[in-house]
């Protein structure tokens, strides 16, 4: 971790950049296999996956029997979290479902907003070196409140062809059963475009690394919608001199684990805490089975000591982390200092790991600075939103001049005509 002492704020701009992965030949690599998914289908999708996951694979779609064998496999203690944390996840999705308000505009004249299900959505759930279970809750939980009807899973297979255990009980305690075999760029492919054995669907979710995530938004050429751009894990903990250095050095260290591509930034105004909090990374880090990994991702990241909390949060803002988190004295007081964020945790006991698991909230957040203008996924994001209006004889009344006034100063007569053969007729 670069350690860097009351930085210009000319030179933040600079600091803030995050770790950029070689992209050369990557849109081409996806152009060819969106290509090759839309000639071959199911065909491709199993050449692709020989290709790049190194397996064989006869069926794409995940059994009955393949279900039942991984419960067997998922220990009784993982079942109960899975199954607790599935029902925190619920509670707070559930608070989301909005009543639909009629609003009177004026006499004779009522709009409202109703939401509808997306009918098909897409989840996809990384299943490489870490897999991610629980993101099949986060994703699959609010898909059925809303009432999505088809919803599709694809993870891809390890070197046996199979998909982990936790992944397949997960899916199966939320009900999801259209559950594919395929992982990467063609999994996307697939879901976007549509094959033989997967139905298309409109909008795809789920976090994946730079192939995935550029696949997404080559997706979107397709007629396609997705969550947002959902790249790298990040993590900027903010703490003073009340923060706990070895918990700080843990949340830094758990964002960390993700890639060797994660950032985690630390930003502190005391240079005790700075310290211990270092010591504690060095300590913490030898007994970490992913420490390698984790060690690459802290070549990309910064340990800075700032004069104040308010440069503290000033830099937050222009970062725009995916989680924030506040290791500081009476946290709560400073929520309206918070601009751009995807999900913020308060005090020192707000683990970054709870809100990624069984806090209720949910973890699929923008990444990379998207934080300034897109929000987390929510039971909204699987919604779509349609506008109604009535208006009665007397209400076309009250409004009827206004609107033939604008349409006639947009030169367009047929709009205004629309209300004149009306207030002509009564």
């Amino acid at each position: 971790m670069k350690i860097i002492k009351y930085p210009h704020i000319n030179d933040w701009q600079h600091l803030i950049k995050r770790p950029e992965n070689e992209k050369v030949s990557l849109h081409e690599t996806i152009k060819d296999v969106f290509l090759g998914v839309k000639n071959e289908g199911d065909t491709a999708l199993k050449k692709y996956t020989l290709e790049f996951d190194k397996v064989a694979l006869t069926n794409l779609h995940v059994s009955e029997q393949e279900l039942t064998e991984a419960e067997a496999l998922v220990s009784t203690e993982l079942k109960q979290a899975i199954l607790q944390a599935k029902s925190n996840i619920e509670k707070f999705h559930l608070s989301q479902i909005e009543n639909k308000k009629i609003i009177e505009i004026q006499p004779g004249i009522q709009c409202w907003r109703e939401s509808r299900a997306i009918e098909k959505v897409g989840l996809y759930i990384p299943g490489g070196s870490a897999p991610l279970f629980s993101t099949v809750l986060m994703l699959g939980v609010p898909a059925k409140i809303a009432g999505c009807k088809n919803i599709v899973l694809c993870t891809p297979p390890n070197n046996e062809g199979k998909i982990h255990p936790a992944i397949l009980f997960a899916a199966k305690t939320v009900g999801i059963t259209d559950i594919y075999k395929v992982g990467g760029v063609q999994a996307i492919a697939a879901m976007a475009l549509g094959t033989e054995t997967i139905t298309s669907v409109y909008k795809i979710f789920g976090p994946g690394n730079q192939y995935v995530t550029a696949a997404k938004q080559y997706a979107q050429e397709f007629k396609v919608s997705i969550d947002l751009p959902a790249g790298p894990s990040e993590v900027l903990v903010m703490a003073d001199s009340s923060a706990h250095p070895a918990y700080v050095a843990s949340d830094l260290l758990s964002q960390a684990e993700h890639g060797p591509d994660s950032q985690v930034i630390f930003l502190t105004t005391d240079e005790e805490i700075l310290n211990q909090t270092l010591d504690e990374i060095h300590t913490q880090l030898e007994n970490l089975p992913r420490k390698e990994i984790a060690k690459k991702a802290l070549n990309n990241s910064l340990g800075v000591l700032l004069y104040s909390l308010e440069e503290c949060f000033h830099w937050s803002n222009i970062y725009a982390p995916e989680h924030l988190i506040l290791a500081i004295d009476q946290a709560k007081k400073y929520i309206q200092n918070i601009e751009n964020a995807g999900s913020v945790f308060l005090g020192n006991y707000s683990c970054e790991s709870a809100g990624d698991y069984a806090s209720g909230t949910n973890h699929t957040l923008p990444t990379h600075g998207y934080a300034r203008n897109y929000s987390g996924v929510s039971l909204d994001s699987f919604f779509k939103k349609i506008t109604f209006q009535e208006l009665t004889k007397e209400g076309l009344h009250r409004i009827g001049n206004t609107i033939e006034l604008m349409a006639e100063g947009e030169e367009l007569q047929a709009h205004k005509n629309a209300v004149s053969i009306r207030l002509r007729s009564n």
